[in-house]
């Protein structure tokens, strides 16, 4: 059973990081985020969704754009809301030149640098990052995920170590900002597991505690499980002063997603109120459902409601540790599903199914439940 213990929290020395008119670092409060779930491309959805996330008490909302059309839009979104604006890069990093001016801040993931320019080095890919953002006066977050990490960094580790990978890319990567005179910068370390992500969080301020941290889950799933294993992270870290902005990453239906502003300042104020608990004693079943955030790169609505529905399907199987991973699209889902003991991602007409790193068939929507319930029955039989 647990208790709440009340924790003074003194925040990490970091430095003051100017995001349009808000600030993360220094003595600044900590700002919640979130990110717009519908297509980039349809102006008049992501604008309302963006000032529904301001309105909602958003400090900063992220915006995906994975193209020229999707750049395009945003400049014409931009002209029609208010609030702070973060770009997310996705997996084609030149986009940033034609995007720079009408946002507050560029997000980039150094594993998908890898993805154009294939013979480039890297460092001559942020070097350009950072020039277009100096030039436009953005600040930058340099996003590390555990299932999109640097290929020739995860390389170099055992397989089923995925924090040192993850510590190295981001130092590198803070290396070369600090060596290129760019300090206007944060980093965010995420993983699916909160425990991973106290671990690499708590790590990478020990070594650069001058930087400020954004916190999360990723793929952290659907309420209530997703604000909880969300909680457990956010209650380790920031009781002891790590973390300078966050987001609350659920999987909700596009109509909902000033849930994650709420969730985040639910939890925050909790923290600062004393309301910290012992340990993770939430009440979380064996069974690990792992789904990422409803966000702009979904190829396929209907993977919200299939997420769902693995969750009700699976509820027989809550007292076995078995992991499943539903993922919404193309860019995270083939490396996040890696770790899970089953895995769905999500196309346009198809659900790719995968068993650990093996791909057992691509099936359409209508069809995907049976054959998932196959294979968890089958882990079940082997491990009963």
């Amino acid at each position: 059973m647990t208790t709440e213990t009340k924790l003074q929290i003194v925040r990490n020395p970091t430095r003051s990081v100017a995001i349009g008119d808000r600030f993360i670092g220094g003595d600044a409060p900590i700002a919640v985020q979130s990110m717009t779930a519908t297509k980039t491309t349809d102006i008049d959805a992501t604008v309302r969704q963006i000032n529904d996330l301001v309105n909602a008490g958003a400090d900063i909302v992220r915006v995906a754009i994975d193209n020229q059309k999707d750049a395009e839009a945003l400049i014409e979104i931009r002209r029609q809301v208010k609030g702070n604006l973060s770009v997310d890069l996705q997996e084609n990093y030149r986009l940033a030149e034609v995007i720079a001016p009408f946002v507050d801040k560029i997000r980039y993931n150094p594993g998908h640098l890898y993805h154009h320019e294939k013979s480039k080095l890297w460092q001559e890919k942020v070097k350009y990052l950072v020039n277009v953002a100096r030039d436009n006066d953005c600040a930058m977050r340099v996003g590390v995920n555990c299932g999109s990490v640097d290929p020739d960094v995860k390389s170099k580790f055992d397989e089923h170590d995925s924090i040192s990978p993850m510590l190295e890319s981001a130092w590198a990567h803070c290396s070369l900002l600090d060596e290129l005179g760019y300090d206007r910068y944060c980093v965010s370390l995420k993983d699916s597991d909160p425990q991973k992500v106290i671990e690499v969080n708590r790590r990478f301020a020990e070594k650069r505690p001058d930087v400020p941290l954004h916190l999360g889950v990723t793929e952290a799933g659907m309420p209530p499980d997703g604000i909880i294993k969300t909680r457990i992270a956010f209650e380790q870290l920031i009781s002891r002063g790590i973390g300078d902005t966050i987001r609350v990453s659920l999987t909700v239906a596009n109509n909902r997603k000033a849930e994650e502003i709420a969730a985040g300042r639910g939890i925050l104020e909790d923290i600062a109120a004393g309301r910290v608990r012992s340990f993770v004693d939430y009440g979380l079943k064996t069974l690990n459902i792992i789904s990422c955030p409803s966000c702009s790169r979904v190829e396929n609505e209907a993977f919200i409601e299939l997420a769902e529905q693995v969750r009700e399907m699976t509820r027989y199987a809550e007292e076995h540790k078995i992991t499943i991973a539903v993922m919404g699209c193309r860019v995270n889902g083939p490396g996040e599903t890696d770790d899970a003991d089953l895995g769905l991602w999500c196309g346009p007409t198809h659900v790719n199914l995968k068993r650990g790193k093996e791909t057992v068939g691509a099936f359409p929507y209508d069809e995907i439940l049976p054959k998932l319930r196959t294979e968890l029955d089958a882990i079940i039989g082997r491990t009963a």
